[in-house]
């Protein structure tokens, strides 16, 4: 037995701890985490400019993929901290839990990490650089890996007027699988920055060889101009865009809407420029009002004049795009990422201005009103219409094996932690699915051909969609406002659909689906896609399976080297049904072997943007976006 005892207790000191565990900081040490490494450096400017003292900020990435922001806020102070005895740039760069937004006389309001963002950038990054403009002078200090490289330099004096932070950092290879950075990523997070942080411009620039790109965001208008983007190719309903700002117990709220002829809503929210894409408290608070506004509107208006029911949520937000950015001197938040505001005094303060002001923005412009209610009239017609089919998925007793589809091959277990549901293209390889499977655990759902692309579609043609249905019925959570995350009978939901183009539209509807009218298994992180290979490599006794091009090359090369066992054989899979059930389940289905990919949320604008733009009835967007991809297609059937 080996002992235990206080020489075994191991004690990280500075920034060892964001080394050894980058992921609990970062969230990982792939593109993901990277990418966070920049927006905790750009937060701290925009935190400035949240205060008043910034107006623009600048990013670069350099050819060999190291970064540069700066800003011209107030510079991070260097005179030495009264108990650390050290200048304050040094503290923030090397000391957790050290900065200016603890301390709300500095920040009222402050996104980020609170305090931790720059000092794990420093920890995580092999160089790091720092210069400071402020009181007429220049400072600069650099590190390595967390640790200070240099004392605090003065570079000598500059203009009184110049003042604000640059910083410059390589990300460690020690630490990261992936060190290049994405530039649409970048140009994504810093563009919607602008508008939500009105009159701030924000550049970003690009000088690796061959990609060089330089673009500067800025919105006057913020999230007015938000709103104006994210309908770029949708139809609205009117050409005034909505708009709130105001202050409410020290609460600042800021909204914008604008409702187009599309059956989806489209509702983002912030809070303190962080996505909360989990919802919460403000966005509670918003629906909740949104909907009693407009129900007494049309009653007022004797829209309703003889039906017997009264709008609900869903019909009020029909169509409709909305942006909601809050700012909160303590966000609390909670939910599976983190993204969820849980402040209870928030949703009060956000229910009771929508419902002022917005009553009032509908009095003084009763065309805007007019076509609002009329949509969310048409849609609750729509939904009572529809009725019958919503029922198949409300029953009660949905969760009784009794009514689940008879085409389910449904799993032994019933707790849904450790069950899995396979929704497969097509019945030919459902049976081979179904034969292949762990009956304990794994349940297989045969679809026949391509559901209804609901992007197009208003509720009542969804849900009279059979194939919708089933899937609905299957999962037992409900959709839109019956879903219930807790009636859900799978926790992992996998598509398995062929490796072609047919496969992956496929792929792409249920997607669609899942994003619009279920988003919130997305956000649980229910949702998966399987990874059939492309080709099996065979020689006499031994098999392999590739899953690209490059793959099946090397192992093509390994198996073709001339022992006299006869030629390589190759077979490319055009679809699932060409696996019999061995292959399918060593391939494809055994948790020992397979690999699946996890659906994340990780950005809901950019997402809406892509199912829009992909599903949604303006054309040229769509063509527009297969020119730029086309370049990256490797498996296309002709």
């Amino acid at each position: 037995m080996s002992k235990y005892d206080a020489d075994q207790i191991q004690v990280l000191k500075g920034l060892e701890a964001v080394r050894k565990r980058p992921g609990m900081y970062i969230g990982s040490t792939s593109s993901r985490g990277l990418h966070h490494l920049v927006y905790e450096v750009v937060d701290n400017s925009i935190d400035e400019a949240l205060a008043g003292y910034a107006n623009r900020v600048a990013a670069t990435i350099h050819a060999d993929n190291s970064i540069t922001v700066s800003d011209n806020g107030r510079g991070i102070p260097v005179d030495i901290h009264p108990t650390e005895k050290i200048p304050g740039v040094e503290l923030a760069m090397t000391v957790l839990h050290a900065g200016g937004k603890f301390d709300k006389s500095s920040y009222k309001v402050s996104g980020g990490l609170h305090g931790v963002g720059v000092s794990v950038v420093n920890a995580l990054s092999e160089v790091l650089k720092v210069w400071v403009k402020r009181d007429g002078q220049e400072y600069y200090m650099d590190f390595c890996r967390g640790g200070t490289t240099t004392q605090l330099k003065t570079l000598g004096k500059v203009p009184k007027a110049e003042r604000g932070t640059t910083v410059f950092f390589k990300p460690d290879h020690e630490i990261f699988t992936e060190l290049e950075f994405d530039y649409s990523t970048l140009a994504t997070r810093l563009r919607e920055l602008s508008f939500l942080n009105k009159g701030v411009t924000i550049s970003l620039r690009d000088e690796r060889v061959g990609r060089e790109i330089e673009e500067t965001f800025h919105a006057e208008g913020g999230l007015k101009e938000f709103v104006a983007f994210l309908n770029v190719t949708r139809k609205a309903l009117h050409p005034d865009i909505a708009y709130i700002e105001t202050e409410r117990d020290d609460i600042g709220i800021e909204l914008a809407m604008q409702y187009n002829d599309g059956y989806n809503e489209n509702v983002f929210s912030f809070v303190n420029n962080i996505s909360t894409h989990e919802g919460g408290t403000h966005l509670t608070g918003f629906k909740s009002a949104l909907t009693r506004v407009i129900n007494s509107y049309a009653e007022n208006g004797n829209f309703l004049k003889k039906a017997d029911f009264k709008l609900t949520g869903d019909d009020a937000r029909e169509g409709l795009t909305a942006v909601l950015s809050i700012k909160v001197r303590e966000p609390q938040f909670e939910g599976q990422t983190k993204t969820k505001l849980g402040n209870s005094e928030v949703e009060g303060a956000v229910k009771s201005v929508v419902q002022e002001l917005l009553s009032q923005y509908m009095q003084e412009h009763p065309r805007w009103a007019n076509i609002v209610v009329e949509k969310a009239v048409s849609a609750a017609r729509a939904r009572e219409a529809a009725r019958k089919a919503r029922d198949l998925t409300r029953k009660k007793s949905a969760l009784d094996i009794g009514t689940l589809p008879g085409k389910l091959a449904d799993c032994s277990l019933s707790d849904p932690a450790l069950c899995e549901l396979y929704l497969v293209e097509g019945d030919s390889a459902g049976g081979s699915a179904k034969q292949g499977r762990d009956r304990m655990f794994q349940a297989i759902l045969p679809l026949r051909g391509k559901i209804i692309n609901v992007e197009k579609a208003r509720i009542d043609k969804v849900l009279s969609n059979e194939e919708i249905r089933t899937i609905i019925t299957a999962i037992g959570s409900g959709i839109k406002e019956d879903f219930a995350i807790e009636r859900t009978r799978y926790h992992k939901i996998i598509i398995m659909t062929d490796a072609d183009v047919d496969g992956a539209h496929i792929r792409t509807l249920l997607l669609t689906f899942f994003f619009r009218q279920m988003r919130e298994l997305i956000d649980a992180g229910y949702l998966y896609i399987a990874q059939p290979p492309l080709y099996r490599v065979a020689k006499g006794k031994e098999e392999y399976y590739a899953y690209d091009e490059t793959e099946r090359e090397t192992l093509t090369a390994r198996l073709g080297n001339g022992d006299g066992r006869g030629s390589v054989n190759i077979q490319r899979y055009k679809g699932l049904g060409e696996m019999n059930p061995d292959q399918l389940w060593k391939t494809t289905m055994d948790p020992e072997t397979r690999t699946i990919l996890k659906v994340d949320l990780e950005d809901a604008v950019e997402s809406d943007l892509i199912f829009q733009r992909l599903m949604g009835d303006e054309v040229e967007p769509r063509r527009l976006f297969i020119e730029e991809k086309a370049k990256f297609v490797r498996n296309l059937d002709v």
